[in-house]
């Protein structure tokens, strides 16, 4: 979690900071809705007119999207598609409007002109290929993170965008920070020296003992479960495998290290700036060492990614009472950029001189100190405290502020400026703050580091400018999913695979 402020001095700077056999055809949602362009946009949406919104999934995060998107003035909920019956005749309820219209098959929502963006908030499976669909429909996407579970899929929402002049933002809030921004200045200024180690500090959260273990059942007759697995593997139901508890498991989502740290790890881009290449290589270890359930992915992770001026390192940790307060550190030769989630963290300030053993014949003086107070001292965005009955966890719900209330957002929070901008770019056509490029970049970091864990933790290589593996042709097929029938037929009818 970033702080919510900065401050710089001398030398160092610290920073606190749903069934599939109805066969959808291409007719069915593309057909003319293909020849919108941001011409078409301009002439449809003036600048005073209501934006017509959609939303797929209605769990935990898709409520907090719609609990925003429902108190903005000049936003119309036109429709819901969700699997699970309860969960959509909860959401319509809580919409409230009675021209929004429920689905149990988001093809049929792609068919409504008058919405013109899709909030995707579905497990993490499902938001490459969603997206693809809409941007071939007519509608721009706002895709819930991580964008992606295998690093091709990047590769193919962006073919999709451009051919279809969409626009995507992706759903890291966190980069609305103002904060980031400052602290890409203070890097740039050079004030840090060379930058050669970036420690991040994770995601700390306790769920021992886990979610326990639950047999192989029928799905229930209110879930269609062929739909809810959609381009993923087809297996046996488990109530573990689906809804809430899908996070845990390979074929749907990448644990933690693609959830919580894709947050960190696209702030982080942001602050180093778009020039900074890589990364060329990652290791990963870790394992599922004390849960009792029947998850899959880590609940303790290390991870490193060699870049080619520096080292990138973080962790995950879902089994341990400790939570982490110091934060995060960019290392640089001159100077620290250190960044907490509730206290600014002072640095000893050394003359490298004064380590220097007598014996060498260097110039040694006493260690100096320095505790002038921070200046400047920079606000950043305001966080609200999560609504009553809200999940918690280390850094949980950072930026989307008392989203679950029915009165929506009590401030200007960066879920609010994303979702802002948004529906700006819908208007505008202009590039969004948390633009594809970037979420596409964040993804294929995270997914090197579970690439390299499954493989048993041996090194990966990684091309950044061509986008592929090397010399491991194991870890080059964990690159491209193999998506279930009939949805690989849909991807290929859409973007070059």
């Amino acid at each position: 979690m970033w702080h919510s402020m900065i401050k710089l001095h001398g030398g160092e700077a610290h920073m606190s900071a749903q069934s599939s056999s109805s066969q959808a055809t291409r007719r069915s949602f593309l057909g003319a809705a293909a020849a919108f362009t941001a011409a078409s946009y301009s002439r449809i949406l003036g600048a005073n007119d209501r934006v017509g919104i959609g939303f797929i999934g209605f769990g935990l995060i898709g409520k907090q999207h719609v609990a925003g998107f429902k108190t903005y003035k000049d936003v119309d909920i036109l429709g819901l598609a969700e699997v699970y019956k309860p969960r959509l005749a909860e959401g319509l309820a809580y919409i409230g409007n009675p021209n929004c219209k429920g689905y149990s098959d988001f093809r049929k929502m792609y068919e409504d002109k008058n919405i013109h963006g899709v909030v995707i908030a579905t497990p993490d499976h499902w938001h490459a290929l969603l997206s693809i669909m809409a941007n071939a429909a007519g509608k721009d996407t706002y895709v819930e993170k991580p964008l992606t579970v295998a690093n091709d899929e990047g590769k193919w929402m962006i073919q999709a965008r451009d051919k279809y002049k969409r626009v995507v933002v992706v759903g890291t809030q966190r980069n609305h920070n103002p904060n980031l921004m400052q602290a890409r200045k203070i890097i740039e200024s050079g004030v840090l020296g060379k930058i050669q180690l970036i420690r991040l500090a994770g995601s700390a959260r306790n769920i021992y003992p886990g979610f326990g273990k639950t047999p192989i059942e029928k799905p229930p007759a209110d879930l269609d479960y062929d739909m809810w697995l959609g381009p993923a593997p087809m297996r046996p139901y488990q109530n573990h495998r689906v809804l809430y508890h899908f996070r845990w498991f390979w074929d749907y989502s990448g644990g933690q290290l693609t959830n919580l740290g894709a947050h960190s790890i696209s702030a982080l881009l942001v602050m180093l700036g778009p020039n900074v290449k890589g990364p060329v290589k990652a290791v990963s270890f870790g394992g599922r060492y004390v849960l009792e359930d029947d998850g899959e992915t880590p609940d303790r992770q290390e991870v490193l990614w060699e870049f080619p001026d520096f080292t990138l390192t973080t962790g995950i940790r879902e089994a341990n009472a400790f939570r982490d307060t110091t934060g995060s550190v960019i290392m640089g030769t001159k100077g620290n950029l250190l960044i907490g989630s509730n206290v600014v963290v002072s640095e000893l300030k050394n003359n490298p001189f004064n380590l220097v053993p007598r014996f060498l014949g260097h110039p040694v003086g006493g260690v100096v100190y320095d505790d002038t107070k921070p200046t400047p001292w920079i606000e950043g965005a305001p966080t609200s405290p999560p609504a009553a009955g809200a999940r918690g966890g280390a850094g949980a719900g950072a930026g989307r502020g008392a989203s679950l209330a029915p009165e929506g957002f009590p401030g200007e929070d960066t879920l609010y400026l994303n979702h802002r901008d948004f529906i700006e770019c819908i208007r505008t056509r202009k590039k969004p703050l948390c633009d594809l490029e970037l979420g596409h970049r964040t993804a294929i970091i995270c997914n090197l580091g579970n690439m390299s864990l499954r493989l048993g933790g041996r090194a990966i290589r990684w091309d950044p400018d061509k986008e592929v593996v090397i010399g491991d042709k194991e870890a080059a097929a964990m690159c491209t999913p193999q998506y279930r029938s009939p949805w690989d037929k849909e991807l290929r009818s859409i973007v070059k695979v």
